[in-house]
């Protein structure tokens, strides 16, 4: 079998950082157009650097790549490579994480952020059909206070933004040092999510769900570990945003032969596939899909039921949801 259908597979995209599609030819000319000067002298050499060990190790580059997104035209420029990549491999809907605090701590006003990204996603809708909701991230390794005023900012563009979550450095930094801006999104309306038992244990995903009140756990690998966490997230549905290749990236699991989301899948728990930071760990979504094809046996039903999940766990309004599951239906019965 050719890995042809899991590029036509409709996809859902819930898990992805928009500052982690920054390829490195656009880290280029984004640094030529802004006159940044760059630690790197060619593409391949960055590609060379994208070798990490742990966490840490990706969000020292990450946070290094960053630095080049400058004007609203950078901001959209990224987003928009995404978007197309999306088109390209038929994900019809997505949920991209974006981290104000790694801009505004650099100077970049926080509407240059959002005017660039959200009008990219405006464009997507009107001319790729991909729909979207924007889910802002506070960084966890900062204090809450940086998040709260990063909440407060925020207020001005309640139309753009749909959601808040957390992520950045998981260790040494629990979900509960941010139960007051958590306690606050919630107040403006805001959809919860967080990152939790990537690196962090399963004590995490607790913290997530019974202090922060989040409706979704972003990657949450560790749960596997908790046999009464595992009973809670099967019986409760609570979907786990799961990301394969970022994952073996990071060394979360050796190979993707031990990655456990097809385990975790046929156990009834609500995970799904994404790409977490695609530029730096090696693949979109399709990509991910044939890593478990080949890794795992990933089968075309479990792909269809992964899909499914996403479409469950993802923020779109019925209507949509309705009409992403008329196109799965028709790809499976094809």
């Amino acid at each position: 079998m050719t890995h042809t259908w899991l590029n036509d597979l409709p996809k859902i995209e819930l898990h992805l950082h928009l500052e982690g599609t920054l390829e490195p030819e656009l880290m280029f000319e984004l640094a030529k157009r802004n006159s940044i000067p760059l630690a790197f002298g060619s593409v391949d050499e960055v590609k060379k650097a994208y070798q990490f060990t742990n966490l840490q190790d990706f969000l020292d580059i990450y946070y290094q790549g960053a630095q080049v997104l400058i004007n609203e035209q950078d901001f959209y420029d990224l987003t928009w490579a995404y978007l197309i990549k999306c088109s390209e491999q038929n994900v019809l809907h997505v949920e991209p994480f974006f981290d104000p605090q790694t801009h505004t701590s650099r100077g970049v006003p926080f509407k240059v952020v959002i005017n660039g990204i959200s009008d990219a996603l405006a464009d997507a809708k009107e001319r790729l059909g991909i729909t979207s909701k924007l889910i802002m991230c506070f960084l966890r390794h900062l204090d809450e206070q940086s998040a709260i005023k990063t909440l407060e900012e925020s207020s001005l563009y309640t139309d753009y933004i749909d959601g808040v979550g957390l992520d950045s450095s998981e260790k040494g930094n629990p979900p509960e040092k941010f139960s007051s801006v958590f306690k606050q999104a919630k107040e403006m309306g805001y959809k919860l999510v967080a990152h939790a038992g990537e690196e962090g244990p399963a004590s995490y995903i607790w913290s997530s769900l019974d202090v922060l009140n989040i409706q979704r756990i972003d990657h949450g690998v560790r749960a596997i570990d908790d046999p009464e966490l595992m009973v809670r997230l099967i019986e409760s549905q609570i979907p786990l945003t799961v990301c394969p290749l970022s994952n073996v990236k990071l060394k979360v699991f050796e190979e993707m032969s031990e990655h456990t989301i097809l385990e975790m899948l046929e156990l009834g728990l609500c995970v799904t596939v994404n790409s977490d930071d695609p530029s730096y760990f090696g693949g979109y979504m399709t990509e991910n899909f044939i890593a478990l094809y080949e890794g795992l046996e990933l089968s075309k039903s479990q792909a269809i039921r992964l899909v499914k999940n996403s479409i469950d766990a993802s923020f779109a309004h019925k209507k949509r949801k309705k009409e992403l599951y008329n196109l799965l239906n028709e790809f499976e019965f094809k």
